[in-house]
């Protein structure tokens, strides 16, 4: 595969990616409380023992807790051989200190660096064989994006937990589960710290000033709207969502920008030259005239820490804040 493919690849795995993860946010708005912020499954069945969240590195073993598949797992330690599904969980792992226990990972997990060198159980689509061979007590996984593949693991007796996190708040508490998982709370609660510590520094500036609108195109031709991680952060980082009007991903309405007017675009700064989203805007009859355009105001941001429900969600919060009030946070 040459590399203009792979970019092109790893461009529609990122907006299917993203679109899964909408798609259950938008169902997510039905779902019962323990599904909402802070208050995902696992949590939930932390809180119904009356019992405070361990705060130094004993999970007290045996540990019983749910994913958010409503499936009960009971750990007796901590898992030692952990394989990742889907690069928002590698990532996570890795950031609570328990990269070492990691014995596999999917294609698409990039960082940290050192999750490259770790032996690869598919793409888009699990193998099933590969994880079975390397015998993980511990497999995580998406519920959206890993469907099938939970089901055929947990067939073989594979423990898998699954998580479907919907907004900002319930990734910090995912990450936070996991280190009562493997043991580092510390750590986890280190992670957790800074995530809404950032969180606040962005709330805190922007409170006060003029809320910007801003229109997203994360893949060619496509905008996100409500019910999404983006338009969750965009929100956060003191801006307005001009595709907020309709749920999800969906296609682009020249148009309909053009109406709305947006201060700034945002896009992710791709590999492949030229961003084929860059050409596809700057071709689009009329778009001349949007405040946006005309004041070069269009910005590049880093694309996977806005689309992986994972740690760096608040590197993807700061960044955005800083494009859109650049004289409010630094």
């Amino acid at each position: 595969m040459n590399g203009k493919n792979r970019n092109m690849m790893k461009l529609l795995f990122g907006l299917l990616l993203t679109m899964m993860l909408v798609f259950t946010a938008a169902c997510g708005a039905s779902k019962d409380t323990e599904n909402q912020a802070g208050n995902t499954p696992a949590s939930t069945e932390q809180a119904a023992t009356n019992e405070p969240a361990p705060t130094d590195n004993s999970s007290g073993y045996p540990l019983t807790i749910k994913d958010d598949t409503g499936t009960e797992m009971t750990f007796e330690q901590a898992p030692t051989k952990v394989v990742t599904l889907v690069p928002s969980e590698t990532e996570a792992i890795y950031a609570i200190g328990s990269g070492e226990q990691v014995v596999g990972v999917d294609e698409y997990s990039n960082y940290p660096e050192e999750a490259a060198s770790k032996p690869k159980v598919g793409d888009m689509t699990t193998n099933i064989e590969a994880v079975a061979a390397l015998d993980p007590d511990l497999v995580l996984a998406s519920t959206s994006m890993n469907t099938e593949a939970i089901t055929k693991l947990r067939e073989l007796n594979i423990p898998v937990y699954a998580t479907d996190p919907l907004t900002y708040d319930a990734v910090i508490a995912k990450i936070e589960n996991l280190g009562h998982i493997m043991n580092k709370h510390k750590e986890a609660a280190a992670v957790a710290e800074h995530m809404r510590a950032v969180k606040q520094q962005v709330t805190d500036a922007v409170k006060d000033a003029e809320k910007k609108k801003v229109y997203l195109e994360f893949s060619p031709g496509w905008t996100v709207g409500s019910g999404t991680f983006l338009d969750e952060l965009l929100t956060l980082a003191g801006g307005i969502n001009i595709a907020a009007a309709s749920p999800g991903w969906y296609e682009v309405s020249a148009e309909e920008v053009v109406k709305e007017n947006p201060a700034f675009i945002i896009y992710p700064a791709l590999k492949e030259d030229p961003n084929p989203i860059v050409v596809g805007i700057e071709g689009r009859p009329g778009w001349n005239v949007i405040d946006a355009v005309k004041n070069k105001q269009m910005h590049a941001v880093t694309e996977d820490p806005l689309v992986r429900v994972g740690p760096r969600l608040a590197d993807g919060l700061l960044e955005l804040a800083k494009v859109i009030h650049p004289d409010l946070v630094k």
